[in-house]
């Protein structure tokens, strides 16, 4: 497996720097700030990523052991590659987004080699845009309570949606999203749960990934953006954040602060991928691969707190512990 971390920058040719204005895609809208605190504000680039991208470009360009040229074919995978990894069930973006991010899709090598990171940015805050209404019309759904649901009538629910299309309008994303409620919903009654306990659980869940989605940072769109690149070369290659490097080799060096267990997070829920051999999740015999972790808590009696939606890294770091 090749897993490159980039946590510093090196000098290159000033040349490669240079931007090239027939190569921005200065057709793409600037986002536009609220004024108000308490939303979200629209990602933009940190000074230091227009350098990096060029660099890791020329890294894997030159490095790797798979020659392969950056160019329209390799702009088209990316492009797939990066809707993927922010929708991979195709739920948040409309068919329309996808059609108004379509003229980008053999333009991201240009762009790459141009340090140009409008697309990432452009397409995430998009992603953004659309997560946070789908968790707010949930809400909405949830505040109206748990009985209006009927369970008598006969209804479907595509699970795996990596293969389906994406909802044609509001009204298709509205039904889907109420359909994913009702099935979380009978999940929980099938558990034993009351309605009152499911509306709690179900409302705290959504609550945290509205929070979660909120503390969403200019590094995490630019290493998505960077790993859908890294990607098109072979599913091993990565580029990782400055945090997500620490994760890394923290559990890669079995330090005592390591949870010795390498986790995923798919649809919202964390699952553990493996163990590391001799690590401390190891060693404790309770948990095993492929198990999914919902709640975390400290110590014998401390709280368990829900982590559905949470941000992976967070989820690790919650698990260490202070």
């Amino acid at each position: 497996m090749i897993a490159v971390a980039f946590t510093s920058i090196v000098t290159i040719a000033p040349a490669l720097l240079a931007l090239d204005d027939a190569q921005k895609l200065q057709s793409l809208p600037e986002p536009v700030e609220s004024q108000d605190s308490e939303q979200w504000q629209p990602l933009k680039p940190l000074a230091e990523h227009p350098r990096t991208s060029v660099n890791v470009v020329e890294q894997l360009r030159r490095n790797h052991y798979i020659r392969k040229p950056v160019d329209d074919a390799l702009s088209s995978e990316m492009f797939d590659k990066f809707l993927g990894m922010l929708d991979s069930n195709r739920s948040y973006f409309l068919a329309s987004d996808i059609r108004s991010f379509e003229p980008l899709r053999f333009k991201l090598d240009d762009a790459l080699k141009g340090s140009d990171l409008k697309p990432a940015f452009y397409i995430f805050n998009r992603y953004q845009r659309r997560l946070l209404e789908r968790l707010d019309y949930s809400l909405s759904i949830l505040e109206q309570g748990v009985d209006q649901f009927d369970f008598s009538i006969a209804e479907s629910l595509q699970i795996d949606r990596e293969d389906a299309e994406w909802p044609a309008d509001r009204q298709a994303q509205d039904n889907l999203w109420r359909q994913r409620l009702k099935a979380q919903i009978l999940s929980l009654r099938l558990n034993d749960k009351e309605d009152a306990e499911i509306s709690e659980i179900l409302t705290k869940r959504l609550r945290n990934r509205i929070k979660m989605a909120k503390r969403n940072k200019s590094e995490d769109a630019f290493q998505l953006y960077m790993n859908a690149f890294a990607s098109t070369f072979d599913p091993h290659t990565q580029y990782f954040s400055p945090r997500t490097s620490e994760n890394f080799n923290i559990n890669m060096s079995l330090s005592l602060e390591g949870i010795g267990a390498v986790l995923k997070t798919e649809d919202d829920v964390t699952s553990i991928v493996r163990l590391v051999p001799a690590g401390p999740a190891a060693k404790t015999g309770a948990v095993q691969p492929t198990d999914k972790i919902t709640a975390v808590g400290q110590g014998e009696n401390g709280p368990m707190v829900d982590i559905v939606g949470w941000r992976l890294d967070d989820v690790v770091e919650l698990i260490r512990g202070p």
